[in-house]
Order: structure tokens, then sequence, then C-alpha cells
């Protein structure tokens, strides 16, 4: 097969299986060893955590730019398009890259069938290959990953990373890495590596021993927030300190602030040319896509892919915490999500379900008894938006959330003069 153009890639990546009948790495490292081991020859960060990986990549990735270090960043999922998943120096690949990297991949696919007829990869092992084969030939000299799912067994965990970060660790994909908080710790804590350190962010108590205890057998080196850096939010700033350095940062949400000071403990790590200036400049200046991302600012319009109860929990308190007015939620989960956890979080808010046009997308049924009678329900995602703008008066509030797919398609739809 050959491409030549960048939505035959896009169809050929969606068309392929999400898993394997056996979920191990046998079938990813296959593919990376018929490309030379591409993993290898960029220097990486490894990022983990129920939620704020994304953030922290993003930090992470414009801080190695200030260093003057060419950087690579893979992320999921995509606000705006598939492109951003993939990205050097904060640029999305290009579609003409996608398409010549993609060949290659293909290429690599055909020679392994010659031997395994019965070989394929699954939609997010391409990605992965995808990420590293365009960053070993762009020459990077760090990239950032981010996890799919977990740690241990997730496609990306191929890397011998400089330094290895989980940020938090709450309940989500308990089918597939749980059920349980300490099941998902040991999930996670398997991306540390013998002798490179680890960051860990916001850590429940009850699975800490978890991570420290793997990162002492594996002869890696802890920094703890809270024990070996601090962060500190006041009503203007961020302030972040260490045993050596002291920082301060544009105001920004708690949550964001730990995953500021998880990238910066991290860098630090790396010895790299980094001065206070290009730090703090590099942080404030580093904007992240679909979280807590403010849209309109009177009446107020915020859009934010919290997805699992840790990640709600802790955007309505920060909603509820500036309101003044009437808070309207919009709200779209993937249906193998925790529904009658995070919609029993909601308490005055005026809650309207919706869903894109998704198979994962959940509808109205999916939804526990309670919540599909107490809230409305609106299938059109663009009806429902449209209806709610026009309802708020200055001073309400209007969150669209619950999912990255949703927050993606609203802001796609605003984007094409829809405001």
């Amino acid at each position: 097969m050959k491409f030549t153009n960048v939505d035959q890639v896009i169809n050929r990546i969606y068309s392929l299986p999400k898993l394997h009948p056996k979920n191990d790495l046998s079938y990813i490292k296959r593919i990376l060893n018929q490309l030379n081991n591409p993993q290898d020859s960029v220097k990486t960060i490894h990022v983990t955590g129920t939620n704020g990986k994304g953030s922290t990549s993003y930090y992470l990735s414009n801080l190695l730019q200030k260093a003057g270090q060419k950087t690579g960043l893979f992320v999921s999922p995509y606000i705006y398009e598939f492109n951003e998943r993939i990205q050097l120096n904060s640029k999305n690949i290009s579609n003409r890259d996608l398409v010549e990297v993609a060949n290659k991949i293909e290429a690599a696919i055909e020679e392994l069938k010659k031997v395994d007829p019965n070989f394929s990869l699954v939609t997010f092992e391409y990605e992965v290959a995808l990420a590293f084969q365009f960053f070993a030939q762009e020459k990077c000299n760090y990239a950032v990953i981010e996890v799919g799912i977990g740690g241990e067994h997730d496609k990306t965990n191929v890397i011998t990373p400089e330094v290895s970060i989980i940020t938090t660790i709450g309940l989500d994909h308990e089918k597939i890495i749980g059920p349980t908080l300490a099941d998902i710790a040991k999930e996670k804590s398997g991306i540390i590596k013998p002798n490179k350190p680890v960051v860990l962010g916001n850590i429940p108590q009850d699975v800490l021993s978890i991570l420290l205890n793997k990162a002492q057998a594996e002869n890696s080196k802890s920094f703890l927030l809270g024990r070996d850096f601090k962060i500190k939010v006041s009503k203007n700033a961020i302030e972040y300190q260490d045993s050596e350095n002291k920082y301060q940062f544009l105001k920004r949400p708690v949550v964001e602030a730990y995953d500021i000071g998880v990238a910066v403990q991290a860098v630090q790590l790396l010895n790299l040319q980094l001065n206070k200036q290009k730090i703090e400049r590099a942080i404030n200046k580093t904007q992240i896509p679909g979280r807590y991302d403010i849209v309109q600012t009177a009446p107020k319009i915020i859009v934010d892919g919290a997805h699992n109860l840790q990640a709600m929990t802790n955007l309505l308190y920060l909603i509820r915490k500036e309101n003044q007015g009437q808070i309207y939620i919009l709200l779209g989960m993937m249906k193998d999500k925790d529904l009658g956890l995070v919609t029993n979080l909601f308490k005055d808010e005026k809650v309207t379900l919706t869903r894109i046009d998704y198979l994962r997308a959940a509808r109205l049924e999916d939804f526990p008894a309670e919540a599909q009678k107490k809230y409305n329900y609106e299938e059109n995602f663009k009806i429902a938006y449209t209806n709610l703008k026009n309802k708020l008066k200055p001073h309400d509030i209007l969150l669209v959330t619950g999912s990255f797919y949703l927050v993606g398609a609203v802001l796609n739809y605003c984007k094409r003069g829809k405001k």
C-alpha cells in the first residue's frame, strides 16, 4: 500500500483494531526493530498519570525548546486535527511528512508479513511507530512521550527515558488497568527505569509507597511534590521552590500548578542551559488546548476535557469558586467511563447531556437512570451548545466538558465562525 494523501493515512489508522488478543509489547517491538529502533536514537522523557500528563508534556516541550533543544512531542488525544498528536518544536507534523513516514511504516509491515503473514498493528501502535520514526529522522535532541493508557503495558513503554514522570493517580480505565487504585499505581510504576530518575506529582498517600518502592528497587532517584519541590498558589501567582531554585509563574488553576511543578523539576534534572528567566517565560507562554480553555469571557465559556472522577472533581471546584451566576454544563462522555460517579458530582449546575457522532460516545441510555431523569438531553451537540450559549446572562458560565472528543468538536464548531 502506498499513501498519496493524509486522508488515506488517517483512514488506515482508524480502520485498525484497538487491541491485540494478547496485551504485550511484542508487536510494537517488532515493528520498531524493523525500522532500526528509531526510539533509541532520541533522548526521551516519559509521562504518565491519570490526569495532567498532557499539560505536563506541553510544559516540558516548551521548556526544552527554550533550552535550545530540537523537541518532539507525542500526545493524545488531539483537539483540532490528527497531526497535533506528533509535534516538532510545537508545530504539528505536516501532511507531507505524515504521508512519507506512514509509507515507511507500511513498508516495514510488508517486510514482517513475509515472515509472519498474520502480523498486524493496532491503532495506537501505528501512531507510536509514526512518532518515533519521525522524531528519529528529524534528529530531535529530545522527545516528550505521553503514555496512552497505564504504563508498564503501554505501547510507548519501549524507551529508556532520561526522566520518568507520574503526575497523579486516580480511578480511570479501571477495566483495563484496575480495578483498584493500587493496581493502577503498579501499572503506572512500570515506566520507572533502572538508574533513571522519576518525578512524582500529586500522588495519593495510600499508593505512594508502591511508586517509591518501585523506584528504590530500580535504583531510580525519586523527586516528590511536597517533599523535594513545592508549589504554592497565591492570589496572583504560582510559586515553585526546591532546595536550590525559586520561580514565579502567572496564575493558573491549581491542578495546572502541580503540572508546572512536575515539568520544572523534571527539566532541571537534565542539566540544560536554562536560567530563571527562560524557565518562567517558557511556562508563562505555554497554551494547552482543551484544558481549562476560555473560549469567551463575558459571559464566560470554558471548555475542558475532564473525563474521569478526579479531573471532574478538580474542575467543578475551580468553576464553583469563580462563579457569580448560573453554571450551565454541556456534558458528553465516552460510554466506557464512570458515568455514574461523574454525574453524581453535579449540584446546582444546569446540565445538558449530549453526544458526538462517534462509536464510543455515550447515548442517553448509557447514563444512569437518575441522570436520564434529572438532566436535559440533546443528541446534536451543535444545537445543545448554541441553545445554552444563547441562554447565558453576563455572570453565567457555560462549561463544555466530559471528553476531549466533545471539546474538540465544539472548538472546531466555534472556529468555523459559529460563535
